[in-house]
């Protein structure tokens, strides 16, 4: 039967609430239609179920088979564990079936399987190239988790005597899909920002511990509410301010938002010796060395705690019993526990049961360690549902059968599992009845005691001999079968193990943890069996040590390098890579940013946002490439972990040499230059970042990267980037609520700072004038109420129109429309609904009528001058005579006289305009008997020249970057109405020891080196070409710049 192409799909009996599906209709309607040569599977049959999220005859519809006998299956698949009467002689069966732990409670399963000559898949060893799982629910179980907790709080706060907007909320499977909840919690929120929450309650802070998928899922339905988020260590602060009756300003704000603050292992603990700082590798390691402080430091300004984090016995709890009975005696605010882990008698020591779906929560009293289950009296409310995920089963199925059906085929025809690729032979516990080579440990371990360990060794009951010693193995326990190994070493030398933890790490990649704690009666056998572990493990000096006070060994194995130095053989660790091209302005703040991801230096906002909290924390290794040594060796100055070097990338060795150190490259090079990167990076298969507009030569490499696997992330700057960002979220989150696009405005300009726009033109530059120039010859289009717009390029400067913005009432700007507006319709996904699409650079108020002018004068003209050709020199002031056509050397010294000049010759059709034009011009020097420089060929480069000397900066001059958008949405239903969303981002250049940092260089540097962190986490998983429009990027990015100080204002109207 194995292999012959036959699937069968369970009916779930472990739950009543269990609707999930590993295949739904449309996955089914796919592997079917396509054929079996195509698919590997030929005939679907489906166990009949009324409670199924898809019913039966949709599974009909498709082609499926509705039997209650699956005996002609040969792969069957579940969810959760079947009856052990359920399984079948002769078949293959993939469930999460939680026994490659060795856990006794799961082990008939597995015995029954292994008597019926079966095969056995688990989805949870599934694991892709990072080693990180492919089928799993964590997010889905971190959504349903805060949503159902948040409609509990509604109905706590109710007891307690708060009305509050979450009273409104319904729980997770009240709602026919995600998308439905999640507009309720919008609604929620819209009534939280207009209404407010009650003083009394405020702040409201959500704490999140971890930074998983869980805690991801959780936060994501968090960020659906008007929210700010917190480092852990601003608590304190925040709590004071919130309580502080003597500012109204500041206490209003707060009642109409809520708080959140993302906690990770390292605000829960810190080392018993004060002068050390915390070390995760040393934590998980040693985690008798750390003493807790989540319940000092975090808890007491909780108002819930949102528990994603996974914690082991040997780890300290999060909150014990006692601390919560302390804290709750000094007034903690603490209303709630959502633990979504369901880790009974874990972290959180009171959640001592779980609960279900349709009774969600009890209530623990702290004061008298006293248990409820209704919410009404003294105490803390507790979630504890260890089914979360089937609560949006719908997409959950979906989602988890999008990855399934992707090799489900493999599983279905495949008979020798040798022929499997590697991550799915991996995944097999058992193959015709017999246990696989990876897990032959099973029984093994079986044998010893596998109840784990008390917190005092001596009252274990495994603690049978004399000398006991716990040994950490981790590594590659697995793929090189060294489990095997060292449980022979232990058993040859007449010792003993007991298992107390074991966690399988499944790739080739991916290492492997297991904790044995080893006996033996003899103190010299003992010794000779942690000699013999050593001999497998990589040889050196520190590979283990006997620590005489703990009597616990700790031991890392792993495979043999060559590398000797200290750090490299006692941890996985290692430097993570990432070259910059381009040692510009923009290049300095992205390469500080990055080379302060490190385990001791990283901003609190890469473990909030970016640190999966299952890895260690590597260090970023920068490696700044210029044209120029000098350059890449003034940007680096001052930076830790970061290098310069000597690079032409049209120098392919060289490049291809300093590509391959890296995992991920940002190219700040011009645009012309982004392709020769690009193709380096395919044929090495390494990902890029730039700032710049993805033009059609990189487009057109979208295949060649998602065949190597890598991905092109364009458009990462501020325009275009930040400007997408913020434009997506604006629009994804109306289309959520059913809104219709009206009209889209997106303004964005560097401007002088207003203290710095002190000269005619209100403009500096912060490099050279030409790029600025030549992008205000730029023909534009765009739409308004319906029309196309075409602007020609002589004209652009002549159609800026006045804006103001209301919440910046001091600023008098103008708008030009830039470039082609229209596409952003399509890309955006407004282009059918959006009857207004413009987007426009922002200047001061009268730049584009001076500029316009100078251009009519000729001054922008890139044609060589008669007056400069064969190396000629005149004066600034013959030019200027030349181009406005007088012939008399005493004439136009005044600049009423230029005014004049310039206004009978039409070039500007009021007065006014020509006074400024001609201020403009003396102020340039443009008037001067001063020679050109003989590199000036035309009155372009003399105009180019003139800008780039008067118009700059000075050292103590900053810069400002201004972005707006304005939305407007029409909203359909009874309720007819129309909704404007303006989202503004205003940021100042910045002097840090007495160098001064453009807002130009942040806003456009910080967002690629935030796409690359993006790339390294694993948090972009899409490969190809993209733009920042997805929200796999601009949602953690978005993030992540406010985290890192960008001022992102967000306001409905």
């Amino acid at each position: 039967m194995l292999g012959n192409g036959v699937v069968g799909i369970l009916s779930e009996s472990s739950n009543k609430w269990e609707r999930r599906v590993p295949l739904t209709p449309s996955h089914c309607a796919r592997l079917l239609h396509g054929g079996k040569d195509k698919t590997g599977i030929s005939r679907i049959i489906v166990q009949p179920s009324t409670k199924r999220i898809h019913h039966d005859a949709l599974y009909q519809d498709v082609g499926c088979e509705i039997s209650d006998d699956l005996s002609d299956c040969g792969l069957i698949l579940g969810i959760k564990q079947p009856k052990i009467e359920m399984i079948l002689p002769d078949k293959a069966y993939a469930f999460f079936s939680h026994t490659h732990k060795a856990q006794k409670e799961n082990m008939p399963l597995l015995d029954k399987i292994l008597a019926e000559r079966g095969s056995l898949y688990d989805y949870e060893l599934i694991v892709g190239e990072h080693g990180a799982r492919l089928l799993a629910f964590g997010k889905f179980a971190g959504r349903a988790g805060l949503v159902d907790f948040l409609h509990g709080l509604g109905l706590r706060y109710l007891s307690l005597g708060y009305s509050t907007p979450f009273l409104s909320l319904g729980e997770s499977y009240m709602y026919s899909s995600l998308a439905a909840a999640k507009a309720a919690v919008i609604s929620v929120g819209e009534e939280i920002a207009s209404q407010g929450l009650p003083a009394g309650i405020c702040p409201l802070v959500f704490v999140f511990t971890g930074s998983g998928n869980v805690s991801l899922g959780a936060q994501e339905v968090f960020k659906l509410l008007p929210h700010s988020f917190v480092d852990p260590n601003k608590l304190p602060e925040l709590f004071k301010m919130g309580k502080d009756v003597s500012q109204p300003a500041r206490a209003s704000n707060r009642v109409f938002q809520v708080y959140g603050c993302v906690v990770t292992c390292q605000d829960m603990v810190q080392n018993k010796d004060s002068t050390k700082p915390f070390d995760k590798a040393d934590y998980y390691a040693h985690p008798e060395h750390y003493n807790p402080i989540f319940h000092e430091r975090i808890a007491p300004y909780a108002s819930v705690i949102v528990n994603c984090m996974y914690w082991e016995k040997r780890f300290p709890r999060l909150l014990s019993n006692e601390q919560l009975q302390e804290l709750m005696r000094k007034g903690c605010p603490l209303v709630g526990l959502c633990d979504i882990t369901c880790d009974i008698g874990g972290s959180l020591e009171c959640v001592n049961q779980t609960t279900s779906i349709d009774s969600p929560f009890f209530r623990y009293d702290p004061c008298n360690n006293s248990y409820s289950q209704d919410l009404e009296g003294s105490g803390l409310i507790c979630s504890s549902v260890d089914i979360l995920p089937t609560e949006f089963a719908k997409e959950a199925s979906q989602h988890f059968g999008d990855i399934l059906s992707e090799f489900v085929g493999y599983l279905a025809s495949t008979i020798d599992i040798k022929q499997l690729p590697s991550h799915l032979r991996r995944a097999c516990i058992a193959h015709r009845g017999v246990l696989t080579s990876l897990y032959e440990y099973i029984p093994r371990m079986l044998k010893s005691d596998t109840e784990e360990i008390s917190e005092n060794p001596e009252n274990s009951q495994s603690n049978k001999k004399k000398y006991n010693i716990l040994v950490s193995l981790s590594g590659h326990l697995f793929d090189k079968f060294l489990i095997n190994e060292a449980l022979d070493i232990i058993e040859a030398a007449g010792g003993s193990f007991h298992l107390v933890k074991c966690q399988v790490g499944q790739s080739s990649k991916a290492m492997s943890y297991s904790e044995l704690e080893v006996g033996a009666d003899d103190k010299a056998v003992l010794d000779q069996i942690i000699d013999s572990l050593t001999s497998i493990a990589k040889p050196n000096e520190n590979n283990g040590f006997l620590d005489n006070q703990t009597n616990k060994l700790s031991l890392i194995i792993g495979k043999v390098q060559e590398m000797e130095t200290e750090k490299e053989n006692r941890t996985t660790e290692r430097k993570t890579g990432v070259l910059i091209l381009g040692a510009g302005r923009v290049c300095q703040p992205a390469a500080k940013l990055l080379a302060s991801i490190g385990t001791n230096s990283s901003p609190q906002w890469y473990k909030t946002f970016l640190q999966d909290d299952s890895e260690e924390l590597n260090d970023v290794h920068v490696i700044v490439a210029s044209l120029y040594l000098k350059d890449a060796e003034e940007t680096i100055e001052g930076i830790p972990n970061a290098t310069a070097v000597q690079l032409d990338v049209q120098d392919h060795v060289s490049l291809f040499n300093y590509i391959s150190q890296v995992e991920v490259v940002i190219s700040l090079l011009p645009p012309s230059c982004h392709i020769i990167v690009a193709n380096a990076c395919l044929e090495l298969k390494r990902h890029l970042v730039t700032a710049s507009y993805v033009d059609n030569s990189v487009s057109m490499l979208d295949e060649k990267a998602k065949d190597a696997g890598i991905t092109i992330l364009g458009e990462m700057g501020l325009d275009p980037g930040i400007d997408h960002m913020m434009a997506m979220k604006m629009i994804n989150q109306a289309h959520v609520r059913k809104g219709k696009i009206r009209s889209f405005n997106s303004y964005c300009g560097g401007l002088p700072s207003p203290a710095a726009a002190n000269n005619p033109l209100a403009y500096k530059f912060s490099w050279n004038p030409a790029g600025a120039i030549r992008a205000g010859r730029n023909p534009a289009t765009y739409k308004s109420n319906g029309k196309i717009i075409h602007v020609d390029g002589e004209d652009l400067y002549d159609s800026a129109e006045r804006l103001r913005i209301p919440d910046l009432p001091a600023f008098a700007l103008e708008c030009l429309p830039n470039r082609n507006s229209l596409v952003y319709g399509d890309l955006y996904g407004i282009a059918n609904e959006a009857s207004t699409i413009f987007r426009g650079t922002l200047r001061y108020e009268g730049f584009g009528e001076i500029m316009g002018t100078l251009a009519r004068i000729g001054l922008f003209n890139t044609e060589h001058h008669p007056l400069l050709k064969d190396g000629k020199r005149p004066t600034f002031r013959a030019l200027l005579l030349e181009l406005l056509k007088i012939n008399d050397d005493g004439c136009l010294k005044r600049e009423e006289d230029i005014a004049e000049r310039i206004f009978r010759l039409g070039y500007c059709k009021e007065k006014l305009t020509a006074v400024k034009a001609a201020k403009t011009i003396i102020f340039l020097g443009l008037n001067e008997e001063t020679e050109v420089h003989v590199s000036c060929q035309s009155a372009f480069d003399v105009s180019c020249l003139r800008m780039e000397e008067r118009l700059a900066y000075s050292s103590t001059e900053q810069d400002m970057v201004l972005l707006h958008h304005e939305v407007e949405v029409d909203f359909p239903g009874d309720q007819q109405h129309t909704e404007k969303h303006i989202a503004t981002l205003l940021e100042f250049g910045k002097t840090e020891n007495g160098n001064t940092i453009t807002a130009m260089a942040l806003t456009v540097g910080i967002p690629a080196a935030i796409g690359a962190l993006l790339i390294l986490g694993n948090k972009i998983k899409t490969r190809g070409v993209l733009r920042p429009i997805l929200p796999e990027v601009y949602v953690p990015a978005l993030d992540i710049l406010q985290a890192y100080g960008f001022k992102l204002i967000e306001k409905t109207e």
